[in-house]
């Protein structure tokens, strides 16, 4: 059974960075790739980065793009999100999230694997 586990999420005013962590656990490779979505309160899921099985190819949310980098360690079966430039609108609680296809995904649907998720809260 793989196992998502989050962690990095705190409080941090506007401006600030915070450094989330995905633990893989379960996994014998690296064949899958990681994505990282966000949920508001009373809003909808978003995506906001994935990463493809090597760590080679990234893919960003236009609202993310140039603050958020995303990286894995794959022999440590870990993946990152090193949130930057915060502003109170990026308040959510961030998911990662895994599949069995080696390349990039946006839609949520195409990934089976989920971790509890990591609470970020931005203050003005």
């Amino acid at each position: 059974q793989v196992q998502l586990v989050e962690s990095g999420g705190g409080l941090v005013q506007a401006g600030g960075s915070l450094r989330l962590s995905c633990a893989v656990d379960g996994r014998t490779n690296s064949a899958y790739a990681m994505g990282w979505f966000r949920q508001a309160p009373g809003k909808e899921r978003e995506f906001v980065a994935a990463v493809n099985w090597s760590g080679r190819n990234k893919y960003y949310a236009d609202a993310v793009r140039g603050r958020f980098i995303a990286s894995r360690d794959n022999a440590k079966n870990t993946g990152q999100l090193q949130v930057n430039s915060l502003k109170p609108e990026d308040t959510a609680v961030y998911y990662c999230a895994a599949n069995n296809e080696r390349i990039t995904s946006v839609p949520h649907t195409n990934y089976d694997m989920w971790g509890e998720g990591t609470e970020g809260t931005v203050s003005s």
